[in-house]
């Protein structure tokens, strides 16, 4: 028997929550080592022989280190194919990639910089009012293209949910608890995609324990 998989990461980051998805809806059991991005441990060189960049989360599994949520991710769906992620046809994995890559560029910056102006200042460097103005034009020129791409389609990629539906989900949680979710959350489309997000069982049960 095959070692369990190895999760390093604690539940409040919002890559490790999207990894801890897919592993809930592939049903693969795994050991966690929480690793608070909060406290700085990301730095600790305990961590940075993981991951010489200090983030999270990082993965063992199969004798390999994978150390990017996105590999950690597609591997698991190559491994575990069941149910699929990835759409099959290829305009639709098209959308998922592009959301992806735009959330990972563009998106995560973007919402964690609201987010955590009112949440955890002391993680974005303090609390800036214009870098809070330009968060919030970023995060809605970002979720404007998503929701473009995404037409009338009930997730980002298609009718069913995939990766990037993943990916978003868990910045948007952290958004959600601000005085800006309504700014953020009127961009045409954004409240029905995250009213299907947040009644979607693998989103509830992998909530972090905020405390």
């Amino acid at each position: 028997m095959k070692d369990k998989p190895t999760l390093y990461g604690f539940d409040g980051s919002t890559y490790v929550r999207t990894v801890r998805m897919v592993l809930a809806d592939k049903g693969m059991q795994y050991d966690q080592v929480p690793v608070n991005v909060l406290a700085g441990e990301p730095r600790q060189p305990e961590h940075l022989a993981r991951h010489p960049f200090g983030k999270v989360p990082v993965m063992d599994i199969d004798g390999l280190r994978i150390r990017e949520t996105d590999a950690i991710c597609r591997y698991l769906e190559d491994i575990a194919p069941e149910p699929a992620l990835i759409p099959n046809d290829a305009k639709e994995r098209a959308r998922m990639n592009e959301a992806i890559g735009l959330i990972d560029s563009y998106g995560y910056g973007a919402l964690v910089g609201v987010a955590g102006y009112h949440l955890f200042p002391d993680f974005i460097g303090g609390q800036n009012g214009e870098a809070r103005e330009a968060a919030l034009a970023a995060s809605e020129k970002l979720l404007k293209l998503l929701m473009e791409n995404k037409g009338e389609a009930k997730w980002l990629a298609g009718d069913a949910p995939t990766l990037a539906d993943y990916f978003l989900g868990p910045i948007m949680f952290y958004v959600s608890l601000t005085p800006d979710a309504g700014e953020v959350m009127s961009v045409p489309g954004i409240a029905e995609w995250w009213g299907a997000m947040q009644a979607h069982d693998t989103f509830a049960k992998t909530a972090p324990d905020l405390g």
